[in-house]
């Protein structure tokens, strides 16, 4: 009876072991799994920079859905509502088409052993490292939902553009992300571009937390009465390169979204957290990808949960 007493709680302990996450969860079932992600992030990223930025946005905005789960790639069908057409990600959120090919690409090595969610964690970390960005070692070991959350999409856990710091704190919060993960993965907008729709207010209502200069180059591309989808890079100096720079725009009122700025001159403790990556590029890539790494934490599926799906649109 002690004897099965002890197997028992042996084999409760190597389910748990097994389903954490970890670097080397792949190392004997698909040893080739991430060099095999990196090759075709790193090939979708050479024919368009731009997609860098998108594919940190798509890692950022599976997570905070139900956690991450790959629900964001799961299309639309008669019983699901998709969360691609959440009001967050509708025509904004990119990168799903290289995703599913990376995952083309691994099931052709390993057929059915990884999962989509974590090709989209190390994709986001493969787009980092080729435009500059910190190299870490990404956790994995996820699997993929069965359904997609379209209505958690729209109802206030992805943020707004036009959300306060005490909302873009409460909400990280509840994440189980702080305030200086929140400042450091904002650092992600260092990359990437928006469209005027979502920053035009800032131009036009004579906000004084804006650089005058910055706001009249920006009304150019953004008249008041059009052009609600064309782009601007978050970050005008360095628009496609992985740096500390969007820090020291803040720092000068070029913050190009309101959820960018309200992280510096309002006199919180974002204030300090921004001039210190502003002067120490260093500790904002540590910080960031200690911050990356939390949040591809966030309400995983391990173990016998979820699914390994076939094709990361649809579920198996």
């Amino acid at each position: 009876m002690v004897i099965f007493k002890i197997f028992v709680l042996l084999l409760s302990l190597s389910c748990f072991c097994q389903a954490q996450l970890s670097p080397t969860f792949y190392d004997q079932t698909c040893p080739n799994a991430l060099s095999t992600i990196r090759s075709s992030i790193r090939t979708a990223i050479s024919r368009e920079r731009r997609m860098a930025g998108s594919l940190i946005r798509l890692h950022f905005h599976d997570c905070f859905v139900n956690g991450c789960d790959a629900s964001i790639m799961l299309v639309e069908t008669a019983t699901m509502e998709s969360e691609r057409d959440a009001a967050p990600n509708f025509q904004s959120a990119r990168g799903f088409e290289v995703i599913d090919q990376a995952k083309s690409a691994v099931e052709n090595v390993c057929p059915g052993v990884v999962s989509c969610a974590d090709i989209i964690a190390v994709a986001a970390r493969d787009a980092s490292e080729y435009v500059g960005g910190p190299r870490y070692a990404v956790k994995v070991g996820r699997r993929d939902s069965t359904a997609a959350f379209r209505a958690i999409a729209d109802g206030g856990d992805l943020p707004s553009f036009r959300a306060s710091l005490g909302q873009l704190s409460d909400l990280f919060l509840r994440k189980g992300l702080n305030t200086r993960d929140l400042v450091a993965l904002s650092g992600a907008h260092t990359l990437g571009q928006a469209q005027c729709l979502t920053f035009k207010e800032r131009l036009y209502d004579n906000s004084s937390d804006i650089d005058a200069g910055f706001s009249s180059t920006r009304k150019r591309r953004c008249p008041v009465d059009g052009g609600d989808t064309t782009l601007a890079p978050l970050d005008q100096v360095t628009p496609n390169s992985f740096d500390n720079n969007y820090y020291r725009n803040l720092m000068q009122k070029k913050g190009l979204l309101v959820t960018d700025q309200v992280l510096f001159g309002t006199g919180a403790s974002t204030d300090s957290i921004v001039s210190e990556y502003s002067r120490n590029p260093y500790r904002f890539e540590s910080d960031y990808a200690a911050a990356m790494i939390k949040m591809g934490d966030i309400q995983t599926l391990t173990g016998s949960a979820g699914q390994i799906r076939r094709i990361c649109s649809a579920v198996n």
